[in-house]
């Protein structure tokens, strides 16, 4: 089976049954291998960087070979064994579905009037302190949350899925879960996850430009303010702490009418970000909604994109 049909397949596994909980879903056991190899690392390796450069190396490597491996044996047991775990493997790189769902849980949280229980369920999705939230502050959570977390959980491993296939993608993920493991600006991740924040920042550079290019493109598909989208990128995508993160929250603000950024509390401590787009609209739940809509629409046209050049590559 061609590739191209192999990521169509995940991609329709995945819209249909999402990230079952029981699953014991790769990424995790990626997280895990990199939690159990801090302490050693930590021990053998005075210095903090290269022990956290060793770690992100050593799990990357042994996540993609694994996976090569695993590939390779299926295949040679029989041509369509490898194509089902090439699907398999594709389809736990994607978690468009499971983004819907979790965000749209927050909004029906919201609208239902519970707020004790909206604040605890976008606080499953996004890493601020969310006690002191109120409504407009957990609606504006969820959707940073959603246009951040578009190119993470969808975008950018399709990208590399369509350059690289199942161990390209794999090779992201493990790259992906290094920064959420060890990416923190705190004492103890500082120095010891440079490495990892620093390869998740350079693997997302271009994945993230390509998706906030066409975040307006959806935008005018959906009704919504496309040219808003458009300024808001070019005008406010460098203004976010993150250099790729700030590329889709400015326009999917841009896109919603809506201001993102401002004020919050991370572990405690006040957190004042930027802000991108303008006020046109008051944040409200529904915009929770809207942004789902831009993510699953931007996905599917980044994805367009990237099989349409890799058909013409192959053709050349």
């Amino acid at each position: 089976m061609d590739l191209e049909y192999q990521i169509l397949l995940a991609l329709a596994l995945d819209l249909l049954i999402g990230d079952p909980g029981w699953f014991p879903h790769p990424v995790r056991l990626i997280g895990n291998l990199a939690i159990r190899m801090e302490g050693p690392a930590r021990r053998l390796q005075p210095d903090t960087r290269i022990a956290g450069l060793f770690v992100a190396v050593a799990v990357v490597i042994i996540a993609t070979s694994s996976v090569w491996f695993l590939l390779f044996c299926s295949r040679l047991a029989h041509p369509i064994m490898g194509d089902l775990v090439s699907v398999f493997v594709l389809y736990t790189g994607i978690a468009l579905r499971d983004m819907v769902r979790h965000s749209s849980d927050v909004y029906q949280a919201l609208i239902s009037g519970s707020l004790f229980e909206a604040r605890r369920r976008v606080g499953m999705i996004c890493g601020r302190d969310t006690d002191r939230l109120d409504e407009t502050a957990v609606t504006r959570a969820a959707v940073e949350s959603v246009a951040e977390n578009m190119v993470d959980g969808v975008t950018a491993p399709l990208f590399f899925a369509v350059i690289a296939g199942p161990v390209g993608m794999v090779a992201y993920k493990a790259v992906n879960t290094l920064d959420s493991t060890f990416g923190y600006k705190n004492e103890r991740y500082r120095e010891f996850g440079w490495a990892s924040a620093r390869l998740d920042d350079l693997l997302n550079f271009v994945p993230s430009r390509l998706t906030a290019l066409l975040v307006p493109l959806a935008a005018r598909i959906l009704g919504e303010r496309a040219s808003s989208s458009f300024s808001a990128f070019i005008r406010d995508r460098s203004r976010h702490p993150s250099p790729n993160a700030g590329q889709t929250e400015a326009a999917v603000a841009g896109a919603l009418g809506i201001q993102l950024g401002g004020s919050s509390y991370y572990s405690g401590q006040p957190s004042d970000k930027p802000t991108l787009g303008d006020p046109v609209e008051p944040v409200a739940p529904a915009h929770i909604l809207r942004a789902n809509s831009i993510l699953v629409v931007t996905s599917v046209l980044v994805l367009v994109v990237m099989l349409t050049i890799r058909l013409i590559v192959l053709k050349c």
